[in-house]
């Protein structure tokens, strides 16, 4: 395909498999599923209050919610991208959708705390996982060249974006006009009509059952950063916990490193091949992702639970007040194409966390000029235009730098650091607001600073991203990953 597909596609029958209409229906139940999976991260930050009253729970306690649900995903994603191999992308997506659906209509009925995080964190959570790096995996073979990749992973980012963004209006206006449950009963709907839009698309390539599967490192690499972000979530209450649980953390992620070297020298197949992270482009696009969601979630987090706990505002009223990261979002995700092709990928990720971190200083220095809903629209304004600016292309960086044979490894990997960057976003800046509500701004701004001091770390890994090259094509060669440069 070339750049001057649209110009033709209007003389290609529907059936062609390069026609327009063909391509938008492939991506889209994968981008409806990137959707609803980034709303249900946020979703619930408007809902904290009905949810607290209703099951009789605490703040601290939908935070553990929303947390576990991210990190599931997180710790989950890496080994669920192999077993795409074993059993199929397509099989795995529906399967995710499947067990997606059971978890949100458990969590809508949950009497109680404990059934909401089984149905919502844990059904949801494993159900994402399986069904998020199909996403990426088929939407990489569907489209060879940088162009298409480019208009799909920003569909695809920009909906995850949208979602994620909208998630707290959506979810404010379902939780006003009718019930907290009802937002999950959403969740089951459009998981429903992904399962029928999803029926025509096809797996290019076939399921491998005699695929090795690395069974203890999928279990070192799960519970190392398990204990990292639950000990992170430890920081208000226990410090000493917190440095015993991180420190274990660390302990079980640098067995895994050691026990994957051993595998490999072994001439086995480990869970996560470490010559991934000897490509420095990716390495770094993987960073810029990583801090990317982090700041959208911990944006979402600490400016919900401050409005709801602090001023007083309502579900509804606080979704509102979210709308404008969510027009800032769509419209830089709308733009992402035509971005692509004329700026460098380095320069819009750098340009994004600009245009971030000087949003999350606005949101700081209004908070204490003006007690109106009005002042918190410039700076998430600003967030959600820097974010939409920068995720398609660290998307597009990451997954284009290596061969088809690694897409399966890469885009767990990509998606696995993507959620932890979501789950330390809500642990770490919710933890610091969360830990004393009662002083008003104070942990709110200190929440926030904490986000500008990360936006500028993510900054500085944009800046060390390569100059002017050209992204490599995906090819399906076994051979290993040259470095690849930047596009």
């Amino acid at each position: 395909m070339s750049e001057e597909l649209d110009v033709t596609d209007a003389a290609k029958p529907e059936t062609d498999p390069d026609s327009a209409a063909a391509r938008r229906r492939f991506l889209a139940p994968l981008a409806l599923a990137q959707f609803i999976c980034s709303f249900a991260g946020s979703n619930m930050n408007v809902m904290i209050t009905d949810i607290t009253h209703d099951l009789d729970t605490t703040v601290t306690g939908v935070q553990a919610a929303i947390t576990l649900f991210l990190l599931i995903m997180a710790i989950l994603m890496i080994p669920c991208s192999k077993l795409t191999d074993r059993w199929g992308r397509k099989r795995c997506f529906t399967a995710g959708l499947i067990l997606y659906g059971i978890g949100a209509l458990m969590s809508a009925a949950a009497p109680g705390l404990g059934v909401l995080i089984l149905g919502n964190s844990v059904l949801e959570g494993i159900g994402t996982a399986l069904l998020i790096p199909p996403v990426y995996i088929l939407t990489t073979l569907r489209f060879d060249d940088l162009t298409s990749r480019a208009r799909a992973f920003g569909v695809i980012s920009g909906l995850g974006g949208i979602g994620a963004a909208a998630g707290p209006l959506i979810g404010g206006l379902i939780t006003t006009a009718i019930s907290w449950r009802a937002a999950f009963v959403f969740q089951a709907v459009v998981v429903a009509l992904i399962v029928v839009l999803s029926r025509r698309v096809e797996d290019p390539l076939p399921a491998d059952p005699t695929r090795p599967f690395d069974i203890v490192g999928a279990i070192l690499s799960a519970v190392g950063l398990f204990f990292v972000v639950f000990g992170i979530l430890q920081a208000d209450t226990d410090l000493a916990l917190m440095a015993i649980l991180v420190l274990a953390g660390a302990g079980f992620v640098t067995a895994f490193f050691v026990y994957t070297r051993a595998r490999e020298r072994a001439g086995r197949e480990p869970l996560l091949s470490l010559t991934l992270f000897k490509n420095r482009t990716s390495n770094l696009g993987l960073a810029t992702q990583n801090i990317q969601w982090l700041l959208l979630m911990g944006v979402s987090f600490t400016v919900s639970v401050f409005l709801q706990t602090v001023r007083g505002y309502n579900a509804i009223e606080t979704g509102v007040i979210f709308t404008a990261a969510t027009l800032g979002v769509l419209a830089s995700s709308l733009a992402a194409e035509r971005l692509a092709k004329r700026r460098p990928q380095r320069t819009l990720i750098i340009a994004g966390f600009v245009v971030t971190a000087t949003g999350i200083g606005l949101l700081i220095a209004l908070v204490g000029a003006s007690s109106r809903a009005v002042a918190f629209a410039p700076g998430l304004l600003l967030i959600g235009l820097g974010l939409g600016t920068m995720l398609t292309p660290s998307v597009n960086l990451v997954q284009s730098s290596f061969s088809e044979n690694q897409q399966g490894e890469i885009s767990g990997l990509s998606r696995c650091i993507s959620n932890l960057g979501s789950s330390f976003g809500t642990a770490i800046a919710g933890t610091i607001l969360v830990s004393d509500l009662a002083s008003g701004n104070t942990t709110y701004v200190i929440a926030m600073i904490v986000l500008v001091v990360l936006a500028l770390a993510g900054l500085a890994a944009a800046t060390m991203l390569p100059r002017g090259a050209q992204l490599p094509q995906i090819g399906p060669e076994p051979s290993a990953p040259a470095a690849p440069t930047h596009a």
